[in-house]
Order: structure tokens, then sequence, then C-alpha cells
């Protein structure tokens, strides 16, 4: 048994480079930047050995709506002969409920049995490999979704908990039977074209719901924008039984077209509440929000994003809160929580599916009860330091607050906190504390995530350093995995080392590959997208990803249009392969059809039809006649979209599109035309002047010691509407992205289908 320690990272990485390089095994396991409880392993086994991997991790439970949450993903992707999920609970405190929601299926009914006493629960769920079944005779499983455990805990009185322990304490800041305050809320909504269909009228039924909780005591005005912004009152208005009835009609009404308008509609916002306050329509007893729904960047007026965030931190009052909301993968979260935290509120990722207008409710019930304002945990003077963030805007019901810190060892006092904050009652609150035991992890852990968190809000590369520093102190001394730190695992003699490191920026290796064929790349350190076009011949295949340690390699096929045009034929993606090597299967997506094929086995699915096939750790998805979606490896997804052309149009063909989401992870020797990209380039724009086309900027690039010549222009993403498409703006390096790409493009030429990215680049 080899046990794990945590080190700085290059020093880990160094280690594992050469423990790899003699063949030894290895292991990677990952942790997003601002996501400590979110992990990736990756392991490589030398060939003819065994190896069990086993991880352990304390995870801090957040209450919300009044509970704790625990979920767990079940998605074996085939019948298991023995599935079992057993969780566990021990609350000294005592336990008041426990519930296992079925959330997988009404076949799953009354599955989970839960047994519980005084302080301890047991949760397990065990499907017989009948009940897993998708029916009688099927030999799929239906078991595919999350599994969830929820349970709150006794409290001894309306304060919460005050825990000490090792020099340290944690403060659980939980009160009980207070009123709930007024509510002001401005609702911005994203009504552009990317919104058509589903996103909308799950949008609609998620707002009348949240318009009927609103009460006479309460206001609130709606802002829908699109390249436009309009507002269906300018005013806050009360939230009286007429007003709701004429804001639901209001939203039933929207058509969604056009642009995204972001900076404009939230100045709107911002302008409403600002007026109401001066006015003095604004309770100061109450609480004033904005809520703002997007899916994605802004693509009318200011369209940079530091604009937008620092017109928005400029104009926003203190006492008013931004709440976000982004829809979809291919919204730009990091903007949305950095405008968020940047102005007392959170943003939260919705992810588009059947449940959307469920996601919506449930975070609007998480911010709909505020009970407090301004609250402030104190502790006597000289008693306590390096404590966390201990002064909060709102606290919410079914929430709860946590401050931690170390306590002074001068200190011999029983230690004792002061709280206190505004209610819905004319004077300040107060509240005294208790207190219990704690584990000191929780409060470096707490202390880590703030720091992160204050990182990613850094004015400066030197603020950003400092902090840095102060993450990787704590990482090392309280043994966590950061994006700063890695845990190595070795044998006593060093014959032996698996490693967990922290994973690339999971945006890294988001492109587009559209047109004939235009290449965007989304670069998230240098905050751009970069393109380039590549002009090859009719038959050639191009190898887009290329990651051989994982199997896997994507390929194009080009065609060529019908006939010369402005002096050049143009080309187009044909076909796509997308091949996985450990399962030996390979999906050919054409303009005609999708082939499946597995070893002497093929078969073909035409666009006219929806189909969903799992095969060996490959999901296949086809939409009649729109795009297919290939996920392998439990996580990596391709999406290749179709496009129809008029039959007799007198120059284009039928061709396909394909899309790279933001969080594949792929192994350090991914390449190809796209996959080099995983580890982003560093990139900088100067010089930038007025060209010969008043509409196209010119710069000079600075990257890979090249200096290019570039165009600022646009390309087209049809992901969220097929017809007409949404614009990326992006720099374009000509000459097929020489320079910018790894060699020339003909290095990426490969013979087949199916074949891995070999060629030296010159």
């Amino acid at each position: 048994m080899f046990v794990g320690s945590v080190k700085e990272k290059t020093v880990a990485r160094n280690l594992y480079a050469q423990a790899r390089a003699r063949g030894k095994a290895a292991g990677i396991v990952r942790t997003n930047a601002q996501d400590m409880d979110t992990f990736k392993m990756e392991v490589h086994v030398p060939a003819n050995s065994n190896i069990e991997f086993e991880l352990h991790y304390q995870e801090m439970m957040q209450r919300k709506l009044g509970f704790y949450e625990h979920s767990l993903y079940l998605q074996p992707g085939q019948l298991v002969p023995i599935l079992q999920v057993d969780v566990y609970i021990y609350e000294p405190k005592g336990i008041a409920v426990v519930e296992a929601p079925n959330t997988l299926g009404e076949q799953f009914k009354n599955l989970a049995k839960v047994v519980t006493s005084k302080d301890k629960a047991h949760v397990v769920f065990r499907p017989t490999l009948f009940q897993q079944r998708k029916c009688d005779s099927c030999s799929t499983t239906a078991v595919d979704g999350i599994f969830t455990v929820r349970y709150d805990v006794h409290r001894d009185n309306s304060a919460g908990e005050l825990q000490v322990s090792d020099g340290h304490f944690v403060h659980f800041f939980a009160p009980n039977n207070l009123s709930s305050m007024p509510k002001n809320i401005v609702f911005v909504i994203d009504v552009s074209g990317s919104m058509w269909g589903i996103k909308m009228k799950q949008m609609v039924e998620a707002l009348q719901t949240i318009l009927d909780d609103l009460t006479i005591d309460d206001h609130f005005s709606i802002i829908d924008f699109n390249h436009h912004v309009r507002c269906w009152s300018e005013d806050l208005v009360h939230g009286s039984s007429t007003q709701v009835a004429d804001a639901k009609k209001y939203i039933q009404s929207i058509k969604p077209s056009g642009g995204t308008n972001i900076n404009e509609a939230l100045m709107r916002a911002i302008h409403m509440l600002n007026k109401a306050a001066n006015q003095g329509f604004i309770d100061q007893r109450s609480v004033s929000m904005i809520i703002f729904v997007s899916d994605g960047d802004p693509t009318i007026g200011e369209i940079k994003l530091s604009a937008i965030q620092k017109n928005v931190k400029r104009y926003i009052r203190e006492e008013f809160s931004l709440f976000s909301l982004g829809i979809g993968f291919d919204v730009d979260f990091d903007f949305l929580e950095r405008i968020s935290m940047e102005n007392r509120g959170i943003a939260q990722r919705i992810y588009a599916r059947h449940d959307t207008s469920e996601q919506l409710r449930n975070f609007y019930r998480q911010i709909s009860s505020p009970l407090l304002r301004k609250v402030t945990i104190q502790f006597p003077e000289d008693s306590v330091s390096n404590v966390t963030q201990n002064h909060f805007d709102k606290f919410f019901s079914g929430s709860e607050l946590v401050v931690a810190g170390k306590v002074q060892t001068c200190f011999s006092s029983p230690l004792i906190s002061f709280v206190t904050a505004s209610s819905v009652s004319t004077s300040p609150e107060s509240f005294p504390c208790v207190d219990f035991t704690v584990d000191r992890q929780m409060w470096a852990y707490i202390t880590i995530n703030q720091l992160l968190a204050e990182r990613s809000l850094a004015k400066t590369a030197a603020e950003k350093r400092k902090i840095t520093r102060k993450i990787l102190k704590l990482a090392l001394e309280h043994q966590f995995v950061t994006p700063f730190t890695a845990m190595l695992v070795e044998s006593e003699t060093g014959q032996e080392r698996l490693l967990a490191d922290s994973p690339k920026d999971p945006k890294h290796g988001c492109c587009i590959v559209e047109n004939d064929p235009h290449f965007t790349v989304h670069l998230p350190k240098s905050h751009m997208d970069v393109c380039f076009n590549i002009d090859s011949e009719p038959g050639h295949i191009l190898n887009l990803v290329s990651d051989p340690e994982s199997g896997l390699a994507v390929n194009g096929q080009l065609v060529a249009g019908k006939k010369i045009k402005n002096n050049k034929l143009n080309t187009y993606f044909g076909t796509i392969s997308i091949y996985y090597k450990t399962s030996g299967i390979r999906v050919d997506v054409s303009t005609q059809q999708v082939n499946l094929i597995h070893g002497k086995d093929q078969h073909s699915f035409s666009w006219a039809s929806t189909a969903n096939i799992t095969l060996s750790g490959m999901k296949l998805s086809i939409v009649k006649d729109a795009h297919v979606t290939i996920t392998v490896n439990n996580g990596t997804t391709f999406m290749v979209l179709l496009h129809r052309v008029w039959k007799k149009h007198p120059f284009n063909v039928d061709f396909l599109g394909i899309y790279i989401p933001s969080n594949n992870i792929y192994s350090t020797r991914v390449h190809g035309l796209i996959g080099q990209f995983a580890v982003e380039p560093e990139v900088k724009i100067y010089n930038i002047h007025d060209g010969a086309d008043p509409v196209k900027q010119e710069a000079t690039m600075e990257v890979k010691g090249n200096k290019l010549a570039v165009t600022r222009g646009w390309q087209k993403d049809y992901r969220k509407d097929r017809k007409y498409g949404s614009n990326v703006f992006c720099w374009f390096v000509h000459n097929n992205g020489k320079g910018f790409i790894d060699g020339q493009y003909k290095n990426y030429i490969v013979p087949q289908m199916d074949s891995f990215f070999k060629q030296e680049l010159k």
C-alpha cells in the first residue's frame, strides 16, 4: 500500500515524469481551479500488472433549502450483477430528518431504504439485475442519473453552533423562526435567437411559478433583451395578483430573436433599482436584487466582458445584489461568476435539458426568502486570528453561513461569538452562541476556497501572485490538492508512483469548425477567439484530434463545392470520423448517413430518424436532420452538425460542422489541428489599427515566437440557431493558420479515417 502526500505542483510533475519514463504505474487526479470538490482521475497501468486505486476525499456539505445534500452520479452504462450504494451518516448533534428522494425514474420508486437512529443513518440502494433493465426483455440499463440523499440536523438554539478544537474554530450560523424580508427584484432575461424553442418554453414555465411566489409586499419588474432592451414596466410595481397576471401574459408573448445586448440590459436594471431607491420607493428593511438569465456571450453593444463587469461594479449600489444563471455549456460561466461575486451575489450553471425549468425554480427558491441583511459574526477582542469572511450581505432561509479561524494561544476562556444583523423588525437582531468540536481541516478548506475566489477577482498580477503564495502555503501544510499543488504517491523505495494533479483549465480545447472549413479556437486566458481557414484539396483527410494515450482520434474528410467561385474552389467537411481505439469503435458521420463500426459489425442510421445508442463506452445520439452527439470515455463529447443547402445551389454542397465543448479532458499527448490547443498558447495582440475594410480592424499577433498580421472578423456558430447562426468575433490568422498552428497544415493530412497524428512538424 502506497500513501500519497501533497507537494508543490512542479516538483510532483517532475517526479511523475521520471516514473512514466521508467514505465512505472502512474495516475492523475485533477481538480478544477474554482471547484475543489470536483475530481477527475486518469491512470496508467503497465502491461501485465494489476493495480487497485482507492481515493479518499473530504467534502464540506453546504446547506440549501433546509437540507445538506449528497449526490452520486450513477451511470454504469450496462447491466451490473451487483450494484449497491451505501450512504452512512453520523451527526453528533442528532439527525432531524433524512430522505432519499427518487431521482432515477419511476421504476426505482421505493427501492432506496433508509434506517435512522438518534445520530446515525444508513441509506442503501441495491436494484437487482431485473430491476435495472429498461424493460423486461431489454439488455440495457435504466440506471442513468443522480442518486441523492438529503438530511438536516437538530439545532439547540437559533444561532447554530460554534465548534472549537485543536486551536481552530468553525462557526455555523443558521437561525430559525425569522420572518422573510420584502424583495425588490428585476428579472433580466435573454430572449435572443439562441433561446428559441425548449429553452424559452421552460424559462416561461419557471418564471410563471416564480411570479406566483411574489407577495403584495414585494416589488418587481421584467427586462427582456436581445439586440434591443425592453421593459415590461419602466418602474418597479407591487407583486399584486393583477400585476403578476399581466407580467405572465407579457412573458408568454415573447418570441426570441436577434443578438445579445447584455451591457445595456444590466444598466437598465441597475437604473431601475437606483431610481426606486432615490424616490424612497424601496423599504430600507427590504432586499433588492437583479436576477440575470442568459445562454450566451454579448454580441451587440459593449461586447468586452471586462468592460461590462466594470460598468456593473461602477453603477450598482452596495445594498443591491446580482444573481446570474448561465444556461448551457457554451455560456461564459467564469464571467457570470466574477460579475456576481463582485456584486454580492452568486452564479449557477443551468444545464439545458428536460428539467431546465425545475433547475431555475430551485435556484430561485434558494434566494426567495431573505431573512437577514448585513450579517456580522464577531468574537471577543484578541481571541481569534486568521478569520475567514465574517461579513455577509444577506442570509436566506434554509441556508447556512460558515466562518472559520484560529483561536489565539493566549486566550484561555471558552470562545463565544456575537452575531448582529438587520431583519424585518426595526431593530438589529443579536444572536448568542455555544461551543462544540471541529476538525481544523475544515478551516483550511474554507480558507483556501475563499482565497481561490479572491484570486479570480484580483486586479493585478502582483496581487494574484500574493494570493497564490497563500494558497500554496496552506495547501502544503494541510495536504490539499489545488491548482498549485499535486499529490504524489510512491513506495518507500520509490519504485511505484501515482500522482494527483490539477487539470488544465476546462475551457481549453473549446473549438468550432464550420463552413469551408473555418477553425475557431477559444483562448480563455487571453479572453479572445482566434480563427483560421484550411484550404486543402478534396479527398484529403485532416486530423482534428489525436490522443494516442486515451485511444481517441477525430478526423475529417474534405469534399468540394460544385464549381469555382471567386477564383476559388471551396472545400467542406463531408465526413467526420470519431475513432475510440480502446473499444474498437468508430463512428463515421457523413451528410448522407451515420455509420457505427464495431469490429466486423456495421450499423447504418439515416438522418431521417432520431436514435440513441450505447455501446462499449461510447454513446451515440442522433437528432433527426439536425446533429449527432458522440460521447466517449464517460465525458469526452463531440457534436457534428448537419448543414443542408438548397439542392439547386450553384456553388455549395451539403456539409458538416463539428463543435467541441469546453469541458473535454485529454492526456498530455493530445495533438491535431484542434487537439493541440488543449494547452493554451501565450498570445498577445497589439498595434490594433483600422484596416482597408473599415469594419475589420488589423493588428499584430505574437504567438509561439512568431509575429503574425491578423484581421478582426467573425465566424458563425450554428449550435443555437441552425439557420442564421450567431457571430463569434475572432482574430483571423492568414495562410492556413501558419505560425499559430504547430508546423504547416499539410502535416495534419492523414491516410485513413481512423489514423492518429504521427508526422514530424517542420
